[in-house]
């Protein structure tokens, strides 16, 4: 059938789910039969070896072979080579209840494009999930999802979801691992996509070999793709607190000792205060680069703050204000190098002096890491078609 004929595809990722297979086809093609919606069964294979595919056939499914390894690969894969306007995803393991999606598709014909289970909500049968994943790994990262990227979803990683096909495919998803599951969510969110949950209920999978998961290798994933998602919490937020508290205590110190409960601060506190603020500034500029990044390849949408940041961080006046820092930097060593004259040479009191040293190696290294940053950032914003390339 062709896909504007189509309404619903029921996909299933696989490798070597010969045992439950077939009963997840059936049960899906019993609902589609049942609901009277024209749809399609997809198997996306991901190399089964087990003769999966086989028994997926003979159960009445159409199967696509992914050559690419990996959960978000398959998906991608099946995605792909779908025929429905519409796609309800699911493990094959038979953790999911294929017979009863009719929440989904009334949640999708309201004009939800992205419809996910959420499993906390609808139950979690005895011996569905390992405690480790029920009361740590699912729960922490979703509530990272959330504060992060201010999802409004309670289960991030639930296999069974609903979405339009071709609201996703704009999203251009291309994790080929476990995270694909984080990666669909925060990119559908970033681009505010219409989201809504459903109550989902997970039963023990009907498999006798070992999941494919790996619950730390595969934890890690999901936490790394999330904060590499969001510079704000993992840079920008942190830089500006940094920034912040060393330069607040640098100027405290700067004219004299700060004595708090008998806890005399002086000037060792003022280095590593000075070297708090060097690291704020560092991550606020990293976070700045990281977006504009982000930015180029598609990965991050556009925002009006950071378009409104990209109009004030030019290059001219990146260079204008880290040389003004530069030059009072320069000013203050040379400040200091005429005390250090006028006791011709000899040793000077560190309370003292270091009091002019450190601020003046502060700001030096400040100014020349947003001159650097204001050229990178430039040849980040390059237009790539004005530039000529070179003879060979």
């Amino acid at each position: 059938m062709s896909q504007t004929k189509l309404e619903l595809t029921i996909l299933m990722p696989c490798l070597d789910e010969a045992e439950t297979v077939a009963i997840c086809v059936k049960k899906a093609l019993g609902f589609l039969e049942k609901s009277g919606i024209a749809g399609e069964v997809l198997i996306a294979d991901n190399g089964s070896t087990d003769g999966s595919q086989e028994l997926a056939i003979r159960a009445g499914a159409r199967v696509a072979s992914i050559p690419q390894k990996g959960y978000g690969a398959a998906i991608i894969g099946g995605i792909a080579a779908a025929n429905g306007r519409y796609i309800i995803m699911g493990d094959a393991d038979d953790s999911y209840d294929f017979s009863s999606l009719g929440v989904y598709v009334d949640r999708l014909r309201q004009g939800y494009q992205l419809v996910m289970g959420d499993r906390f909500a609808g139950g979690i049968m005895p011996g569905a999930m390992p405690p480790l994943h029920r009361y740590l790994g699912n729960p922490v990262l979703s509530f990272i999802g959330r504060l992060l990227f201010r999802s409004p979803l309670g289960d991030f990683h639930c296999g069974l979801r609903g979405f339009d096909r071709a609201s996703i495919l704009s999203l251009n998803l291309s994790s080929p691992g476990m995270e694909f599951a984080s990666e669909m969510i925060v990119k559908a969110t970033l681009r505010e996509l219409r989201i809504t949950d459903v109550p989902t209920v997970l039963h023990p999978d009907g498999r006798s070999r070992p999941p494919h998961l790996r619950s730390w290798r595969d934890g890690w994933r999901h936490l790394r793709f999330l904060l590499m998602m969001s510079p704000r919490w993992l840079m920008l937020y942190p830089g500006i607190a940094l920034f912040t508290a060393g330069a607040l205590l640098s100027a405290i110190i700067l004219a004299s000792p700060l004595t708090i409960g008998g806890i005399s601060l002086d000037i060792h506190t003022m280095l590593y205060a000075a070297g708090a603020s060097i690291l704020g500034l560092q991550l606020i500029l990293f976070a700045i680069l990281s977006r504009s990044v982000g930015l180029l390849k598609g990965i991050l949408p556009p925002t009006p703050s950071f378009a409104k940041v990209l109009r004030l961080f030019t290059l001219e006046r990146g260079l204008i204000s880290g040389g003004v820092v530069v030059v009072l930097g320069l000013g203050l060593g040379i400040y200091s190098l005429d005390i250090w004259f006028n006791a011709r040479l000899s040793s000077l009191e560190p309370r003292d002096i270091m009091r002019i040293v450190i601020p003046s190696v502060t700001l030096m290294v400040m100014g020349a890491e947003v001159l650097f940053a204001s050229f990178m950032l430039s040849f980040i914003d390059a237009p790539t078609d004005a530039v000529n390339p070179l003879p060979h």
